[in-house]
């Protein structure tokens, strides 16, 4: 996605003196001249970028932009750098913060002067917040939490937990801990955690860190499926608040086409769905075979359904 692509960038340039646009193109794996487009939309946005060409050149950022660096502590750099990594709508609550401290990275321009970020959804929990900046404490402070929790089977139980670290996924939260009822390492989703307490009894983390990166290794990547798929005009604009303009192709009935690939799971037709009657599924067949399907159903539970 665009904006992951350019919130990277500047990462990697806080943390390099300079890189090539071909460098960039092949990790982010798009053509040198999306790169150059994205330094034109980061430039137009008050980040001060230059580039060199030739031998010995690339892309860089001004020097005063990395002596400004030096005016921040250490910690201030890890906020700012997590801000970076979680500002495509991640809700990390410190942001309003840090957004504060980038102003100085901008000059004289205050962060509130020119941008406002909302990390909340309508209808979302609003002690999310709350149960976040708990238990990051819970971890820093290798304290073991309690909770009543809302598994996927609508089963609900009262936990302990030894919470290891905190995860972003699919626009949620998520934290990784050790489960004391179950004796295993679980994910809980932070909006299905209620009346979360940090409790005195304290736990070795680090034991419960390489327990987490041993399970990690075991894990296999989800099955991928390449899609293709066929969109009304009016829908135009979702698609490029996901994805870049050589990704979509315009065709001559006025209708647009993406080529995609997702992970396969019920996320992919929950997502296909949603754009209703907008979408049409190209390829594979057997992906728009259960959308129809699942259309289908739908439509049944209206059918007799009397008008009131």
């Amino acid at each position: 996605m665009k904006i992951n692509r350019l919130l990277e960038i500047v990462i990697i340039l806080l943390n390099k003196k300079m890189v090539t646009a071909k460098e960039l193109s092949e990790r982010f794996d798009v053509s040198t001249r999306t790169i150059y487009r994205d330094i034109d939309i980061l430039s137009s946005s008050g980040i001060p970028i230059y580039t060199n060409k030739g031998n010995g050149g690339g892309i860089a950022l001004l020097e005063n932009f990395t002596m400004n660096k030096t005016l921040l502590s250490e910690k201030d750099s890890e906020s700012i750098i997590l801000a970076l990594k979680t500002l495509q709508a991640t809700k990390y609550p410190e942001i309003e913060l840090v957004l504060d401290k980038l102003g100085g990275l901008f000059g004289s321009v205050r962060a509130e002067d020119w941008v406002t970020v909302d990390f909340s959804r309508w209808g979302e929990d609003s002690l999310i917040e709350a149960k976040f900046n708990n238990i990051k404490k819970a971890i820093l402070e290798r304290k073991i939490i309690g909770f009543d929790y809302v598994n996927s089977f609508n089963h609900k139980s009262s936990r302990k937990a030894a919470p290891i670290k905190l995860y972003f996924k699919g626009e949620s939260w998520y934290v990784w801990a050790y489960c004391i009822e179950k004796q295993d390492i679980r994910l809980f989703k932070l909006s299905r955690m209620k009346h979360l307490k940090i409790t005195d009894d304290s736990f070795n983390r680090n034991e419960k860190v390489k327990e987490l990166e041993k399970i990690k290794q075991k894990q296999q990547d989800p099955p991928m499926v390449k899609l293709k798929l066929e969109f009304q005009p009016s829908v135009l604009y979702r698609l490029y608040d996901y994805y870049d303009d050589d990704m979509i192709q315009q065709n001559k009935d006025g209708t647009y086409t993406l080529k995609v690939e997702f992970p396969e799971d019920e996320w992919v037709y929950s997502y296909i769905m949603s754009f209703g009657s907008l979408v049409k599924v190209l390829e594979p067949e057997y992906v728009r075979d259960e959308v129809i399907k699942r259309f289908s159903k739908t439509l049944e539970q209206y059918n007799g359904v009397e008008n009131r």
